[in-house]
């Protein structure tokens, strides 16, 4: 996510989707979240699905997200050119993957995409390839130990706009169990040190969470700019829970009696 897309105090909020559902993203906009990353690495997504969806979301959204599977410069291409205007690249962990990530997403001189819009001025100006240089992250996700001790080499690539981070993946990588959301140990101490780095780059840092309230403590240690807040399948299983249990005591009435 670049800088600028940050408008100004705000940060923004996104949501990871895993279902090719085309109406999820306007029901979540609608409900208050900032845009979407289309997950292409867990899930049922699938390249055609992903492609669709993008075509349906308003192409004035900026965080209209895709998490690839891998660096193959294909289907980020594909994903590019149907309006992606971030592309994710799971477990990053040297520059010379940062530099692939950053050739697939960005066109030349900054990198190797390819020139071949499949949307209508997609990205208006005077000169369309910088215009999409400027409209497109490319963001390189941080999920292990390795990735953190290579974050200087990582962030300092050029090209790279943004940095996020995998908690639970990354807990993992130290001998933890996987959950995400850690108040304190070396899962917390990764991230401020590539927020340091971050910062001193000029490079944004965002975080996947399951909790509001942890994100929220984030952002008011300044720790990142912006989060993944929920997967939709899980959110679906809370708001499926929570329904329900209104009515157990109903349900459970009638065998008592």
């Amino acid at each position: 996510m670049k800088r600028e897309a940050l408008g100004g105090d705000r940060h923004p909020v996104l949501y990871h989707q895993t279902v090719p559902s085309f109406s999820m993203p306007e029901w979540a906009v609608a409900a208050g979240y900032d845009g979407v990353i289309l997950d292409l690495q867990h899930g049922e997504l699938g390249l055609e699905a992903a492609c669709g969806i993008l075509r349906s979301i308003p192409r004035d959204n900026a965080y209209a997200y895709a998490r690839v599977g891998s660096l193959d410069p294909a289907p980020v291409l594909r994903l590019l050119d149907s309006g992606a205007r971030g592309i994710v690249a799971p477990t990053v962990e040297s520059r010379s993957q940062t530099e692939a990530l950053v050739a697939a997403v960005k066109y030349p001189p900054a990198g190797n995409r390819s020139l071949g819009p499949s949307r209508p001025a997609l990205y208006p100006g005077d000169s369309y390839t910088a215009a999409g240089n400027r409209a497109v992250s490319a963001v390189a996700q941080i999920e292990t130990s390795t990735g953190v001790d290579r974050a200087e080499e990582i962030v300092s690539t050029p090209g790279l706009d943004s940095v996020y981070i995998g908690p639970a993946d990354l807990a993992v990588s130290y001998g933890l169990p996987g959950r995400g959301d850690w108040d304190e140990g070396p899962v917390r101490e990764a991230v401020s040190h590539v927020r340091e780095v971050t910062r001193a780059h000029g490079v944004t840092l965002g975080i996947y969470s399951g909790r509001p309230e942890y994100a929220a403590g984030l952002f008011a240690d300044r720790l990142v700019d912006y989060v993944g807040l929920g997967i939709d399948l899980v959110l679906l299983n809370r708001a499926f829970g929570h329904t329900l249990a209104g009515l157990d005591p109903a349900r459970s009435a009638r065998s008592t009696t």
